[in-house]
């Protein structure tokens, strides 16, 4: 399993020491991330071997993992995948285990990518928070929030999509730009170092929300390398 690592001088993180403590400790004082940080025994990567998929996005049930020929450190391994989405059920939440060789990408054309490969923050209408792992491969990335402008901040950004959008720049631009979800991505700052979540690490992470009161994490998957396994992944 990758270590994580906690950014150096980075305030926004807080590392907890079990499940109960990554849903009870409460956003606040700036920080918009907690991280469960853990050393996982089992082979994750011959669970993805035995699925035996070959494309796409692809989630995974109970009975699949179940129905999986093991070695013991392959069957650890699933019994890990079952029993962080039975927390996350416990909890009240809706846990999906996905094995992902790739997620869709805009178009390089555009003006601001709005795929998982960008940085982004995730929202809802209502509070909540993104809970995520990741078991195998590269895991998702961190972007400090001092270190990320949003992209329709950028004057010659917000330019292309106001002549995109065929309007002023006024309430009718703003609806435009929600609806789009032009205004949840980022742009890196000039020499800004992003963060790896580390591998087997369950993270509970801000979003953006009416009445938040810390900014969103802001984060992406990792860019897919050809030839190599596929990515697991538990979200909710």
């Amino acid at each position: 399993m990758t270590p994580f690592t906690l950014p150096a001088g980075y305030t926004r993180i807080k590392v907890v020491q079990s499940f109960a403590e990554l849903v009870t400790t409460p956003f606040g004082n700036g920080v918009n991330a907690l991280c469960w940080q853990r050393t996982l025994p089992g082979d994750f990567c011959e669970v993805v071997n035995q699925l035996g998929l070959s494309e796409g996005m692809n989630t995974l049930d109970e009975s699949r993992l179940r129905a999986l020929s093991l070695s013991a450190a392959g069957r650890a391994a699933a019994d890990i995948l079952l029993h962080d989405q039975q927390l996350l059920h416990a909890h009240g939440l809706a846990p999906i285990l996905d094995c992902i060789h790739a997620y869709p990408r805009d178009e390089p054309t555009e003006a601001v990518p709005t795929d998982v490969y960008s940085f982004h923050a995730d929202s809802a209408p209502v509070a909540t928070d993104t809970y995520l792992c990741s078991y195998t491969e590269a895991a998702s990335e961190g972007l400090r929030n001092d270190e990320a402008r949003r992209r329709v901040d950028v004057p010659e950004t917000r330019a292309e999509l106001l002549q995109q959008f065929g309007g002023e720049d006024g309430d009718d631009f703003l609806e435009y730009l929600k609806e789009s979800c032009y205004d949840l991505h980022y742009a890196p700052a000039p020499g800004a170092q992003p963060f790896s979540f580390g591998l087997g690490n369950l993270w509970r992470i801000a979003i953006q929300y009416p009445g938040s009161p810390v900014p969103p994490c802001i984060h992406r998957a990792p860019e897919t390398v050809p030839d190599r396994p596929p990515r697991l992944l538990l979200i909710s």
